[in-house]
């Protein structure tokens, strides 16, 4: 469910024409997909940040007991994947309020005083120019002492008003705009849906390994008591030295897998609290059990509709086809003319001789007269961006049609493989306690019951794995049909 478009920097090109409208919508499309990635063995945020959280509390003594739900809600609140997703939304909000400044008018106010000296002659009014003004004074003379040099002082306030009329490309930048923050949504909740996903596989992950600690246990016990019987015949002179041998080498090698098992499991915790925000050193113990429940039938033709419906990365694409659809209509609209309108009025007080007001409004109109060349050349490039855009969005169309039909196979599959491993782990279970009969009755030696453990712990093995390959089709068959935050606790059957 991976959707990048990979833009250009057209927009950031200085001198284009629309450059400052539209950025402000596209700026972080490349941004708005999620990449949904498999799990790895040395998991780190640095690849997905999914696996990462920003850390919310201290580390306590009291043990943190956590059920699936609040584990969920924790990453809802701390995962890092999603905090960036959400961070990205914001700043589309932010950008779109900037394309709405300028459909709005722009009031600006100016005010200033300080003392001026000019010197006439600087400013152009040489001396024969000066004295043709000598007529407009009493007695048709300059004045006594006149300077070249005039001193004043000068306050005044100025209030500006400026509005564009008409903007094809501001038009069309503001649809982008609009685009763009829903596609900025739609990741975020695909990424709501992805910290589901992450989270829940991890703690399902985290009960199979406590399961798998369990039967380890009971098998080591088993072995124990094995060992002992065997010890205690050998010391009766009733059962070779070998059986003894055999027993011990068995409760080693149980051993070996409680370790093996204990040492998966905390490296799984901490992986889950890691990306729910808790201190990788806080105790936490896992609260619900390993889910089971039915999963009611679909069809592939159901699962698809629904999926085109609700899937999160599915809505974020189409918005982004929008938006590049406005975009290219943006640049195409720059043969248009753009009409603005702008106005001020201010007031002026020198040297205190009384205020003036004045006052001025215009409007401008301006368009293109030759500018062909990067006009089409802008027009092309956003064309090809559209046209990129709408293909992957037909390709994404088939893709969830593709993990649709997929999940439901796996999860059909999985059912049957979680059938047969409970009939083998009871099969298993029969054929051991047979062969400890056998073995106390003195008919058999210790081999075939060592045999008999070895295949009961490998069915309880496979039973605990198919469970968790079960649950985790059916988080994926949420995922692909874009409801796992809604219902992932139905799809889990709890």
């Amino acid at each position: 469910m991976k959707v990048n478009l990979r833009q250009k920097s057209l927009f950031r090109r200085p001198g284009a024409p629309v450059a400052a409208l539209v950025f402000l919508s596209i700026a972080a499309v490349a941004g708005t997909g999620t990449a949904v990635l498999a799990q790895t063995a040395n998991p780190s945020s640095a690849a997905n940040p999914f696996w990462g959280s920003v850390t919310a509390q201290p580390v306590s003594d009291a043990t943190l007991k956590l059920s699936l739900d609040d584990a969920v809600r924790r990453g809802f609140e701390n995962n890092l994947g999603l905090k960036e997703a959400e961070n990205g939304q914001k700043t589309l909000e932010g950008e779109k309020n900037q394309a709405l400044q300028m459909f709005l008018p722009t009031i600006t106010f100016t005010g200033d005083t300080g003392y001026y000296q000019h010197n006439l002659v600087a400013l152009g009014f040489n001396p024969a120019l000066i004295s043709k003004f000598a007529p407009l004074f009493p007695g048709g003379k300059l004045p006594a002492g006149f300077s070249a040099i005039t001193r004043d002082d000068l306050t005044e306030a100025q209030l500006h008003l400026d509005q564009t009329l008409f903007s094809g490309p501001v038009i069309a930048g503001w649809k982008a705009a609009g685009a763009a923050e829903r596609a900025a949504y739609f990741a975020k909740m695909t990424a709501r849906g992805e910290v589901v996903q992450q989270v829940a596989t991890i703690y399902l992950r985290s009960i199979a390994d406590g399961s798998n600690v369990e039967n380890a246990q009971s098998q080591v016990a088993e072995a124990k008591v094995q060992l002992d019987h065997a010890h205690q015949a050998h010391e009766a002179g009733t059962a070779a030295n070998l059986d003894e041998l055999r027993a011990r080498v068995e409760l080693q090698a149980q051993q070996q897998s409680l370790i093996g098992a204990q040492n998966q499991l905390e490296k799984d915790l901490i992986l889950l609290k890691r990306e729910i925000g808790v201190d990788p050193g806080q105790k936490i113990e896992l609260t619900d059990p390993a889910p089971y429940s039915e999963l009611a039938a679909q069809t592939p033709e159901e699962a698809l509709a629904i999926a085109l419906k609700d899937r999160q990365d599915y809505q974020n694409l189409q918005n982004q086809a929008v938006e590049f659809k406005a975009v290219h209509a943006a640049y195409r609209s720059q043969r248009l003319p753009t009409l603005k309108f702008s106005s001020y009025y201010g007031t002026s007080t020198v040297d205190g001789a009384g205020t003036r007001g004045n006052f001025a409004a215009f409007g401008a109109l301006s368009f293109p007269i030759f500018r062909e060349a990067g006009l089409r050349g802008d027009e092309d490039a956003s064309r090809a961006q559209m046209q990129a855009v709408n293909a992957q969005l037909d390709d994404l169309r088939t893709h969830i049609d593709e993990q649709v039909r997929s999940a439901l196979l796996d999860v059909a599959a999985n059912t049957k493989l979680v059938e047969v491993a409970r009939s083998n782990v009871e099969l298993a279970t029969r054929a051991l306690s047979d062969e400890t009969d056998r073995v106390n009755a003195g008919v058999d030696d210790n081999l075939p019951l060592v045999t008999a453990q070895a295949e009961l712990a490998s069915a309880q093995s496979n039973l605990v794995q198919s469970l968790y390959q079960y649950n985790v089709s059916k988080l994926a068959l949420a995922r692909s049909c874009g409801v796992l935050e809604q219902q992932y606790r139905e799809y889990l059957g709890r």
